[in-house]
């Protein structure tokens, strides 16, 4: 099946299967110029009054790798574990490493490796401590026709993001994970710099 041109100068591709360790999912791909971004979703989830959704930046070192500098891995198969039992809908947001783009995101590690901090890291290579955009998100809410939702998040800028989309947060669910020694200072960046809520 050819994909198919939306009005908002996005592709998306045909509805597929996903089955997985964690349960059915369904998948749509959105193409935004370069980016390509997904929907995983579990089936008839839109019918529900406020289903779970999850907006996910993407983390290649992490989701695929298994990284432990992060918490981006547990915070994915978290989410996909509580949707997969109750409903909903995983944006996964292809903006590697809050867009700046994986060699970038490498750069920003070394200088990291080096005592900077994620903020000081991407300031110093030029570039702003977040540069992610959300308007592939107002596409799959409008896609959908989601209007009131639990989003899943510690990120009070990803609840500032949704609520700007007239999207009703019905509630917010935390997506605590364990610190490790090789993430506490990136915990504590995003909560002290970024006021990311991990208590």
């Amino acid at each position: 099946m050819t994909t198919m041109k939306t009005t908002n100068n996005f592709e998306k591709s045909a509805i597929a299967n996903l089955p997985s360790k964690y349960g059915h999912f369904k998948i749509r791909a959105y193409k935004e110029g370069c980016q390509e971004h997904l929907a995983i979703f579990t089936e008839n989830f839109e019918a529900s009054e406020a289903p779970l959704v999850r907006i996910h930046s993407q983390c290649l070192t992490g989701d695929t790798f298994g990284s432990i500098k992060c918490d981006c891995n547990n915070q994915l198969h978290k989410a996909l574990k509580l949707i997969a039992q109750e409903g909903g809908l995983i944006i996964y947001h292809a903006q590697e490493g809050r867009n700046i783009g994986l060699l970038n995101k490498l750069n920003a590690y070394a200088l990291q490796d080096q005592g900077r901090n994620t903020i000081e890291a991407n300031v110093e290579l030029g570039f702003a401590p977040d540069q992610r955009t959300y308007d592939v998100v107002r596409e799959i809410f409008n896609d959908f026709g989601l209007t009131k939702i639990k989003l899943l998040t510690n990120n009070p800028a990803k609840v500032s993001v949704v609520e700007e989309l007239d999207v009703e947060i019905v509630e917010r669910i935390p997506v605590i994970i364990d610190s490790n020694p090789y993430n506490e200072g990136y915990l504590k960046t995003k909560k002290e710099c970024m006021g990311h809520l991990l208590d």
